[in-house]
């Protein structure tokens, strides 16, 4: 499993994690500012770095100024996650997006010092020239070294050491990578589904015994530079994970974690307890009492999704007799048995350096590496600690689970899933062998020309594919497929087509063709090593702890160069995979299959169900008793609300401003024009990568037609050309090229009633092989097919199913893109492109597909021939000088094949009139949370843009909206977003129990800042903090693009310089003027939209009834 892949389009996975706070955002719904993925068949680093979140990327929160291309690369790289606590904190250490870096620039060249209260200028330790040359150091700190070898894929040299004291183990990795990265891990197996492992990770990050605050983790996030920062529970291990680039704030990241990790005060504190685990809540004896929590109402979200019942029956079924087969993230129905005496008990257990893994990489000094942690392992000694995670042992026959989840009305939700899950072995495969495995996985499911993907996607019996194949990241490995939005008739179909489709499969095996477009993908994802914003350092760590937690080695897992060579050897002699597929599948008996059928009536017997404990709990209560209740929920809500004094918040280490370059880095562009194209070159070291961006003007497109443009996207990569066969085309691009995307972008202009609105196409090669991907995609443009009925109707229903999950378990991102139509034409033709009027015109157009299929088709053909085209066209080319010219003739003959100007365009200029009706909105779904929104243009009341406002929503998201919202609110996230280029203030929550409270707090926020008293020290992390983000670590291609983006936008390096300015000279009175300014969201033009349940928007309309809501119901 050291090297498996996943494409990038895969959606679903059986591994379910949780985090400490939110990794990715996608503050706009749909297309909005969309940037495509690199690849129709990207793949990276390892396991669980490869899945695309697809529906759930919509469930991981938002925040300010990231934009969903950071979000999806990040989602290819942590996948499926639920996550713990705001947006604010998630974006901060996923992704900065392009709005950020628009604003300022990629470039992290400085190391700021440490503190406005100890400044100590601090550069980062040079990488040896050579780290085969590296040796151990002297003074070894109290640990012995275990073994030292060098990984030559990726240039680094390590040291295993273990603690003499306490026995705890130590992977160094030392490179030249200037991303710092640690990481400790403990192996956390829980019991039961009260979820102790996931509520005790939100809690040991709530104050420690050298940082005695309520939140270390989110002072760190106002004032640190870290590429992330996070904490992810596992069905079997904690993972505490930090990431910098400046040597400093990467030493401060790391002793704050393990303060928190080995001496939080969550274990003497039963407070800290029932507000991320569970309490029992009342404001008054005569008001209705509920549960309250963090973790508790984050997991109501994600029950709320069938895709993730799935995933936990398909796991628990899988594994009924060991820790996997219990819910480590908790069940609601389960967390209110957890006692704070076993919570606190687990931490004693487990959470001890004798049971720990910690790992470092990067160009910091490997003695003082070993120095940092002896100063808090010393104090222990060696402890004897069962957290070895028992093997299950296999079926003598298959099994079978039939269960249900919380469906709504309408014929939508009268759909089942089904999924066939098996135990492909009773530990983990050795290297070989998980490098054939994950070949095998590519080639069953990897691309939409896989045969087992390919047999269920164009069957016609459901919408969607779940499951997706291989997952290697637990102690044994599973594989899983099946299918969502099957009629309840055709389960069985769906079960006996994946049997045929595998026996087809081993019968005939697979083609030389696939064969060669596995191995190049894959090896090109190898060698390229392109995690987007995740940092590398930290993928290895993941693929390194999938050997190294199941007593595996941890070294050998990060090769692969001599196994690929093997394996390659191997294929070209025998038949590699026909015995696996038998092996493994066919012959398999530990097989589990899963249906899961629509039950309309057992939402309201769950919340009937809570509501009976509540009321259980609440009869056996005196008077006295329920007085005592009332009284410690006030007093918890006094010390959420309270905030840490100054004094306390000192000894939270802290960078300086005056370390900050006071100039803002550029990205080397040229810009040129040839012929009617403008072209942008970036020259960057790839790596004799090619990454190129060819966009088409998407203002050519009739507006009528524009809800089609997905749809054609997605059907011009997936019916083949004139020239070749779908499964020829698609082969061919993966053995020879890194793959290439196609889809729309759209965004606002600060400044111009303009809208930047394109269709980019997107692709990466070597730069040998720049002449066949450019063919390609001519091929692809120019002769796609566009006439296979039953493979458009496929695809519309996947989509649609998508889209529905995405509402159901991401309405944040729905709810902004309402708000955002309302207000702009950007946001209007986004919401077209990818939001709630999307989902509506997917049900209209799959009824159509019947009825009117030459309409159908005649309106794909028209799209391709409006925006198909040079006129207008912008190219962006990433590479370096000689990989540039090299690969000039195959950009120009790419150009010159294109049409002069295309044909049927539409001519009129988009109105500004394009917009919404400005209501106030209640989505309902089927859901046990709420995702609340509410809005306003800030640009539209004005204000003009000054650097500041940066500065005061980063701080927003991390005290008046992060205590109200979530800390006391009980939600899993509340944010508020506001897009520099349109003037669109946002607030946005997520998992939430409230609706009528949440907007309250939103409109408190004015009074807040108004009233705001910042002594020297906050502002300077909050200005820190903000130029962290500005200053954000890129790879190359995400460079590349980033200046397209400036381009696009039109923004100048000199704006960039003046917002620089302003951010680092933000002052306390720019806060308080910035709370006049939010009056305009609470103004009677303010709108508010919302995902809710049935029930809560019934309530709101009562109780609110002059907030004149518009129901919309979705399913």
């Amino acid at each position: 499993h050291a090297v498996t892949w996943r494409s990038f389009d895969r959606r679903h996975r059986t591994l379910r994690r949780h985090h400490h706070a939110p990794n990715v955002q996608q503050t706009r719904a749909g297309a909005a500012r969309r940037i495509p993925p690199v690849s129709l068949k990207v793949y990276v680093v390892t396991t669980a770095l490869r899945r695309r979140l697809a529906d759930a990327v919509a469930s991981l929160t938002t925040r300010a100024n990231v934009n969903p291309v950071a979000a999806r690369e990040m989602a290819s790289s942590m996948m499926t996650t639920t996550t713990r606590a705001l947006a604010p904190v998630a974006a901060r250490s996923a992704s900065r997006g392009v709005r950020a870096a628009v604003r300022a620039g990629p470039s992290r060249g400085f190391a700021p010092s440490l503190g406005a209260r100890r400044s100590v200028y601090c550069k980062a330790v040079e990488a040896p020239v050579n780290p085969t040359e590296l040796k151990p150091p002297a003074n070894l700190h109290g640990f012995e070294l275990v073994r030292e070898d060098y990984v030559a894929e990726y240039d680094s040299k390590v040291f295993f050491f273990r603690h003499t004291k306490t026995g705890a183990e130590v992977m160094s990795l030392s490179n030249d990578d200037e991303n710092k990265c640690f990481g400790v891990t403990l192996r956390t197996p829980p019991a039961n589904s009260t979820g102790i492992p996931h509520i005790l990770e939100h809690s040991v990050l709530c104050g420690s015994r050298k940082y005695p605050i309520k939140e270390p983790f989110v002072e760190l996030i106002k004032g640190s530079l870290n590429t992330f920062l996070n904490a992810m529970t596992y069905p079997d291990r904690t993972c505490y994970p930090v990431a910098s680039c400046n040597l400093q704030d990467f030493r401060n990241l790391v002793d704050v974690y393990l303060d928190a990790v080995f001496h939080p005060r969550c274990v003497d504190n039963e407070k800290t307890f029932q507000q991320e685990g569970w309490h029992y809540e009342l404001d008054a004896p005569d008001q209705e009492m509920t549960f309250k929590g963090v973790v508790y109402n984050e997991m109501k979200g994600v029950y709320s999704s069938p895709d993730s019942v799935l995933a936990r029956e398909a796991q628990q079924a899988l594994f009924p007799d060991n820790t996997y087969g219990v819910d480590s993230g908790g069940d609601p129905a389960v967390i209110p048995q957890l006692t704070f005496a076993e919570f606190r008990d687990f931490h004693g257990k487990f959470y001890h350096p004798s049971n720990s893994r910690m790992w470092f990489y990067g160009d910091d000094d490997v003695e003082e590496r070993l120095k940092i942690l002896d100063s808090f392992l010393s104090e222990f000694d060696r402890k004897e600690i069962d957290s070895t995670i028992a093997t299950q042992k296999y079926f003598t026959e298959p099994k079978r689970v039939v269960t249900s989840y919380v469906a709504g009305e309408g014929e939508e939700a009268d759909k089942s899933f089904v999924q066939v899950n098996w135990l492909l072995n009773d530990g983990p495969f050795d290297t070989e062998t998980a490098l054939a495995v994950g070949f095998l996985d590519n080639l069953l499911l990897g691309s939409p020309a896989a045969p087992l993907r390919m047999a269920l996607e164009e069957s016609g019996l459901g919408e969607a594919i779940v499951g997706y194949g291989l997952e290697d990241e637990l102690r044994q490995p599973t594989f899983a497929i099946g299918l969502k939005g099957v009629a309840k008739e055709d389960i069985p179909k769906v079960e006996s087509l994946i049997t045929e489709t595998i026996a087809k499969i081993a019968e005939e095996g697979f083609t030389q063709a696939a064969i060669d477009s596995s191995v190049n993908s894959i090896e090109f994802a190898m060698r390229e090593n392109n995690t987007g914003r995740f940092p590398r350092g930290l993928s290895l760590m993941l693929r390194s702890l999938s050997a190294w937690l199941y007593e595996g080695d941890p070294v050998e897992i990060l090769r692969f160069e001599e196994p690929l060579a093997r394996l390659k050897a191997r294929m070209a002699k025998e038949d590699v995979f026909t015995p696996l597929i038998k092996k493994m599948l066919i012959d398999n008996t530990h097989k589990v299959t899963i249906e899961l059928n629509p039950d309309k009536e057992l939402g309201k017997v769950q919340d009937d169900e809570e509501k009976a404990k509540v009321s259980a709990y609440r009869a056996g209560l005196s008077p006295e008793e329920i007085e005592k209740v009332v009284a410690d929920t006030e007093e918890l809500k006094r010390l959420q609300e309270t905030p840490d004094s100054p004094e306390a918040l000192a000894c939270i280490p802290a960078l300086d401003i005056t370390d900050i370059p006071k100039e803002a880095k550029s990205i080397p562009t040229d810009v040129s024009t040839v012929g009617a194209t403008t072209m942008l070159t970036h020259d960057i070291f790839t790596n004799d990568i090619l990454y190129a961006e060819h966009l088409m003007d998407l203002h050519a497109v009739p507006m009528d037609l524009m809800p089609l443009v997905p749809l054609w996207c997605r059907a011009m990569q997936r019916m083949g050309t004139s020239k070749r066969s779908f499964v020829d085309f698609d082969q061919l691009m993966g053995a020879t090229t890194g793959g290439f995307s196609l889809s729309p972008f759209t965004s606002s202009i600060r400044g111009s009633d303009d809208v930047s609105a394109y269709l980019v196409l997107r692709g990466k090669s070597t730069g040998a092989q720049a002449g066949q991907l450019h063919d390609l995609m001519a091929e692809m443009m120019l002769d796609a097919k566009l006439d296979d009925k039953e493979i458009f109707k496929q695809l519309v229903l996947e989509s649609r199913a998508s889209m529905e999950s995405r509402v159901q378990s991401g309405g944040h991102s729905v709810a902004a893109g309402r708000l955002d139509a309302m207000d702009s034409v950007a946001g209007y033709v986004g919401e077209q492109l990818g939001g709630l009027a999307q989902l509506e015109y997917l049900k209209t157009l799959a009824k159509r597909i019947d009825s009117d299929w030459d309409g159908v088709v005649a309106d794909l053909e028209k799209i391709r021939a409006a925006v198909v085209a040079r006129a207008g066209s912008v190219t962006n080319l990433t590479a370096d000088a000689k990989t540039l010219e090299a690969t000039a003739g195959a950009v120009q003959s790419f150009l010159d094949a294109l049409p002069a100007e295309g044909t049927g365009a539409a001519t009129e200029a988009w109105s500004k009139d394009l917009v919404l009706p400005p209501v106030n909105e209640l989505i309902t779904v089927p859901t046990q949370v709420n995702y609340v929104g509410k809005g306003a243009n800030l640009y539209k009341s004005g204000y003009e843009l000054h650097g500041s406002a940066y500065v005061i929503n980063k701080l927003l998201g991390t005290t008046w909206l992060w205590d109200r919202v979530r800390v006391s609110g009980g939600a899993y996230g509340g944010f508020s977003d506001f897009d520099s280029h349109s003037g669109m203030f946002s607030y946005l929550s997520y998992r939430d129990p409230n609706l009528l409270k949440t907007i309250a707090n939103y409109d408190g926020t004015v009074e807040f800042l108004k009233d705001i008293s910042l002594d020297k020290d906050e502002l300077t992390k909050a200005i820190v903090g903000t130029m962290g983000d500005l200053d954000s670590y890129q790879l190359p291609d995400a460079k590349g693009y980033t200046a397209l983006m400036r381009h696009l936008l039109k923004v100048k390096d000199e704006e960039r310089q003046q917002r620089r300015e302003e951010v680092l000279a933000t002052t306390e009175k720019d806060f308080k003027k910035f709370g006049e300014v939010l009056e305009a969201t609470r103004a009677p033009e303010a709108r508010v939209c919302a995902v809710v349940s049935p029930d809560a928007a019934k309530a709101a309309m009562k109780e609110r009834p002059d907030l004149d809501f518009k129901v919309t119901s979705v399913m």
